[in-house]
């Protein structure tokens, strides 16, 4: 096995606080310092996961958060990959830390998100997918959803009280979550009543943008031995796939498929081969998940997602709603931390901050949204572009 150890999990509470990324992300780190018992001076390496909306200081990320936390000679790198950009930067840690580059990796993601839906930002750009997508479709992020959610209704039987329900599941969650934006319950006639913003979806559908950061200090399987943690958390999978030719099912940000008429679809769609990579890689299944944490970018691509990470079959992700499987005390509960849906989308930060609820679940320290004996989870996201998103995280 390729494990590393996770050895500090800290983060920024979510909000809007009108305030630098940077700051954000140095003080997710230091709280990932100090959870790990490690001073700044004993990091070999830090990758930052970038945000592209904040200026200049968003496209090298490590540097900043090197030269926010005290210059010290540290390896330095910076990623992006929208939605995978903290996956992509614990891919990389990995990567130095199995190569005998550094034995601890400090990660960072952080972001300063505006008001309201993501946009493409600067210039024109003709030959960029996610620019041609709003220009040539219309189709902003909750259009772009509400296309999912129609289409599961129309293949299905999704119903919108469905997907209402994920949302009352995760509130439940993000209220016991203090680091969540958003810690109020919901009943599903709240979903309801609030408007329409993408019909079927409204607005608790949704999940907002927030300000955030998420950081983990990571190192060596024997680093930690040497340093008194035996048997710490481990990452044992990171995966960043990418698209398989010919894509027969339309997905944005792309506004075509490819053509198929002499090449066979691949056996199984981009997220699903996510999360099947990562499985493969660890060695472990769905079977043997405890939990799992998934983007809710809305509440119908959380469905979605039951389905490509394996707990139930195609079209089967509302039944398993239904029963209470994913709800917390269920049998494998999903968004234990309440997810996009308490938090909102700080975009480089998530997918970090999705690993720190894995460590702490794991740990057996997440208070009143423990899952019982948590032995074994999977993150899941897809980041526009064809960018993989999945880690396994075993105790």
């Amino acid at each position: 096995m390729n494990d590393i150890a996770v050895l500090g999990a800290g983060m920024h509470p979510w909000g809007k606080w009108g305030r630098s990324f940077i700051g954000y992300g140095t003080a997710a780190a230091r709280a990932a310092l100090a959870d790990a018992g490690l001073d700044w001076t004993d990091v070999g390496s830090i990758v930052g996961a970038d945000t592209m909306r904040c200026g200049y200081p968003g496209y090298v990320a490590g540097a900043t958060f090197a030269q926010a936390l005290g210059w010290q000679g540290a390896r330095v790198t910076s990623v992006y990959a929208a939605c995978a950009s903290g996956a992509q930067a614990i891919g990389t840690a990995r990567a130095q830390i199995l190569a005998g580059l550094a034995d601890v990796v400090l990660v960072v993601g952080a972001d300063a998100t505006p008001k309201g839906f993501l946009a493409p930002s600067g210039r024109e750009r003709p030959d960029d997918p996610d620019w041609l997508r709003f220009r040539v479709l219309g189709a902003t992020n909750p259009a772009y959803f509400a296309l999912y959610a129609r289409r599961r209704m129309a293949l299905y039987g999704d119903t919108p009280e469905d997907f209402a329900q994920v949302k009352v599941k995760n509130a439940a969650a993000g209220a016991l979550n203090p680091l969540a934006r958003y810690r109020t319950r919901v009943t599903a006639e709240e979903v309801a009543a609030s408007a329409v913003v993408a019909d079927p979806l409204r607005l608790l559908d949704i999940c907002a943008t927030s300000d955030g950061g998420a950081a983990l200090v990571l190192s060596s399987m024997d680093f930690a031995r040497r340093h008194g943690r035996p048997d710490p958390v481990r990452v044992r999978a990171v995966s960043t796939v990418s698209p398989t030719y010919p894509k027969s099912v339309l997905d944005l940000p792309d506004i075509a498929t490819d053509s198929a008429a002499v090449v066979s679809p691949a056996p199984h769609g981009f997220r699903a081969s996510i999360a099947r990579a990562a499985y493969e890689e660890a060695g472990v299944g769905p079977e043997d998940l405890s939990l799992a944490e998934v983007y809710d970018l809305s509440t119908a691509l959380e469905l979605e997602w039951y389905e490509d990470i394996g707990l139930c079959g195609t079209g089967e992700g509302a039944k398993l709603l239904r029963e209470g499987v994913t709800a917390l005390g269920g049998r494998l509960p999903v968004n234990t931390s309440g997810g996009l849906a308490s938090f909102g989308e700080a975009v480089p930060a998530q997918a970090i901050a999705q690993v720190c609820e894995l460590t702490w679940q794991l740990r057996g320290t997440a208070g009143d949204r423990q899952v019982p004996g948590a032995r074994v989870g999977i993150t899941a996201n897809q980041g526009l572009f064809g960018h993989g998103s999945a880690v396994v995280a075993v105790r």
